[in-house]
């Protein structure tokens, strides 16, 4: 029988690199990085680990095997840290060949009672490593001086704190050992220093860079020098991203989100919304029905750990497959054949025995007499490891689909998006929002339903926000993932693709459940990974699988569909996390010598930055969070590859200036010294953080098309 095990992971489990980085914070020695303590995890279970890997070559290894990467893996003290989806045989297969695990991040059940939390507090509110070594370590050869490049260089405050990145690049490209420090100065004489390090992408050298660094004050110089007795110009940093947005006016609505919301509490809020503002708002039901949160029913004949087959049924579990029953029995005679037999929802298969009344049947034998007899209602096959073996009798056992959530519509799901605006007949410039791709990023849709929230009740009040709505027209896909999303609330909360199975063979083991699904920002026409781009996978169990062919999934052609039928939208933002990433396209390359899609022109590649330092401007007006200089701009420099993503098809198809947020940024701890992870479903309070800040860089960028349709016109 299955067992359903809420948080049992896949054998296969595909493995998710984010970005979790610490470095020294000044100029000072930083003190030695206590040993970190013992990480473990129960069997069975899968967590989202921060792990220091051996060296770049196993960072390389596990992309190389599909890895499913949420940010851009960084080193930080010559160290390579990431975040994994693990489970405990993988994290004990990492630690045998090197690796370090240094903190669970986030354990199983986490998302879920963060999720509780919220719902109380809602409730409540209503009732009332190494370090590098320093610049110059090794013996300079004179012979050898290299020309060094100051490729970013801005300052910023936050917090209270003054920080400084730089990213530098040497002509000693193909010196691995090239070591870079940078130096800076403050205006009152004070000077410090910080070490930089190498940044390959897909085998060839980009830069070198640090993470943010503390410093007193505003630093008015920086220096770079090298290891082979490379001297850079002086260079003044700029002031990060130096735009803000206009003041909020006197009693400006906000914070309208008090708790995490499943797809069924979205669509609830979206009926409200059409409801409370006719005059302003359409719901739009998208063309193209998702499977819904269903999954077909199976069971174990037999002992995994022995001799078992796989049955499963053809329909879903909830279409009257649940609780059927599959048996062996012994007929209790000599000479018998193997037969099947379906009656009264009881699948029997009678063994067949020989001349001295033994059972002769095999586990091949009795999936074959299944499919051949019953195909049309059952599938079988033979549990990996069992081929051959001679099949058990066994008692009856349960088929099941294993879902948690009995409260979730089990029916296809019709996804919606608000459009909104005082004129939305398609006269005015449109712009679009959508997020929840990816199942497990609780936050996403709390910024989108904030900036919607916050336009149309401001339209009451505020006359700049009723004047966007007269010149702008908005459309919001609060969740665009609806089914994976009910099963990482449900279920398993480190989900990130879809419920459709389009595995086949002994992928279809029930124990690789969490793992089947399509990602889809992968499943896209552009730059895929049917064309040979790199960032998608095409293993089903894999995070990055790009489904059977471009567009193989209904939630990926609903967000094309809305955006073909409304040719107005130019503009348009995917909300993701975790990270704090601005980026734009091209967001994917072909590994061999890094061809990228088509860089934007000189004049969009211009609106694409001046825009993005306008955006990341409003989010800091909320509580000072800074999306990183180095985090901004192209997918494909800034992240990593993404073959397929919905930002390329919008942008390279038709046309629509497309980003993506990667909410959720660092949080700088002082105390530490080191920047930390906020995760996929953090507590709360910082979900409603993240939901503010980026909610007002949404608005912004309805400021930003506004003002470009003035300048067309113009």
């Amino acid at each position: 029988m299955i067992v359903p095990r809420r948080w049992a992971a896949a054998a296969t489990a595909a493995i998710l690199v984010s970005t979790v980085l610490s470095h020294p914070g000044s100029g000072a020695a930083a003190p030695s990085p206590a040993p970190p303590p013992r990480v473990a995890l129960a069997d069975g279970e899968t967590a989202l680990v921060r792990v220091q890997l051996r060296d770049q070559a196993q960072l390389d290894q596990l992309v190389a095997r599909g890895a499913d990467l949420a940010n851009r893996p960084r080193s930080a003290d010559g160290r390579i840290l990431a975040d994994l989806v693990l489970t405990d045989i993988q994290l004990a297969e990492l630690t045998a060949q090197g690796a370090t695990a240094l903190q669970v991040v986030q354990r199983p059940g986490d998302g879920e009672r963060h999720f509780a939390e919220s719902l109380r507090a809602a409730q409540a509110r209503t009732a009332a490593g190494l370090r590098a070594p320093a610049a110059g370590q090794r013996t300079a050869n004179a012979a050898a001086v290299d020309t060094l490049q100051f490729l970013q260089a801005y300052w910023w405050t936050s917090g209270g704190q003054t920080f400084v990145q730089t990213q530098v690049a040497t002509t000693a490209t193909d010196d691995p050992d090239v070591e870079i420090t940078v130096s800076w100065r403050t205006a009152d004489g004070t000077t410090g220093s910080f070490p930089l390090f190498r940044f390959e992408d897909s085998g060839e050298y980009q830069y070198h860079y640090a993470q943010p660094v503390p410093v007193p004050s505003r630093p008015v110089q920086v220096t770079a020098t090298s290891s082979l007795g490379g001297v850079s110009r002086p260079v003044t940093p700029a002031l990060w991203p130096n735009a803000a947005p206009p003041p909020l006016p006197e009693g400006y609505q906000k914070d309208f989100i008090d708790a995490y919301l499943t797809p069924t509490d979205i669509q609830a809020r979206i009926k409200r919304l059409a409801r409370q503002y006719r005059d302003l708002v359409d719901v739009i039901d998208l063309p193209n029905k998702t499977q819904g949160y269903r999954r077909t029913a199976a069971a174990y004949l037999g002992d995994p750990a022995a001799a078992a087959v796989v049955v499963e049924s053809v329909r879903f579990g909830d279409q009257g497959m649940n609780g059927v029953q599959v048996r062996t029995v012994d007929p209790g005679r000599a000479n018998r054949p193997l037969t099947a037999t379906y009656r009264d929802r009881v699948l029997t298969v009678s063994l067949a025995t020989d001349g001295a009344g033994k059972v002769t049947s095999s586990t091949d034998q009795v999936a074959a007499v299944i499919n051949a007899r019953f195909a049309n209602r059952f599938q079988a096959f033979v549990e990996q490891g069992s081929a051959g073996l001679p099949m058990p009798v066994v008692p009856p056992v349960r088929l099941d689909d294993g879902l948690q959530g009995t409260e979730v519509p089990a029916k296809p799901w019709t996804v919606q998006a608000l459009r909104i605006g005082v004129h939305r007949d398609g006269s005015r410039i449109g712009v679009l929002a959508y997020s929840q791709e990816h199942a497990r990023e609780w936050a996403t849709p709390l910024v989108t339903l904030e900036f919607a929230e916050r336009m149309l009740a401001n339209s009451r009040t505020d006359p700049a926000t009723r004047e966007l709505l007269e010149q702008t027209e908005i459309f919001v896909i609060p969740v665009v993932n609806p089914d994976g999303a009910n099963y990482s609330f449900h279920d398993f909360d480190f989900q990130r693709k879809n419920m459709v199975n389009h595995c086949t063979g002994t992928s279809r083991d029930p124990a690789n459940r969490d793992s089947w699904g399509v990602d889809l920002n992968r499943n896209y026409t552009v730059g895929s990974h049917f064309d040979g781009y790199v960032g998608a996978s095409g293993n089903c169990l894999s995070g990055s699988y790009a489904g059977t062919g471009e567009l193989s999934e209904a939630e990926s052609r609903n967000v094309v569909a809305l955006a073909r039928k409304h040719s107005n939208i130019r503009f348009a933002m995917n909300v993701h996390s975790y990270g704090g990433y601005f980026m734009w396209p091209p967001g994917a390359y072909k590994a061999d010598g890094r061809v990228t899609l088509p860089r934007p022109s000189i004049d969009e590649s211009k609106l694409f930055l001046d825009s993005a330092r306008r955006i990341v401007g409003a989010i800091a007006q909320e509580r000072g969070t800074v999306t990183w200089p180095s985090q901004t701009g192209p997918v494909a420099d800034v992240l990593y590859s993404a073959a397929g993503n919905s930002a390329d098809e919008l942008y390279y198809e038709l046309g629509i200036f497309a980003w993506d947020f990667e909410v959720g940024n660092d949080r700088w701890n002082p105390a530490t010294g080191q920047w930390e992870g906020v995760g996929f479903q953090p507590p709360f309070d910082e979900a409603h953080g993240e939901a503010q800040e980026y909610a007002g860089g949404l608005v912004e960028m309805v400021r930003v098309a506004r003002d470009y349709a003035a300048a067309q016109e113009g």
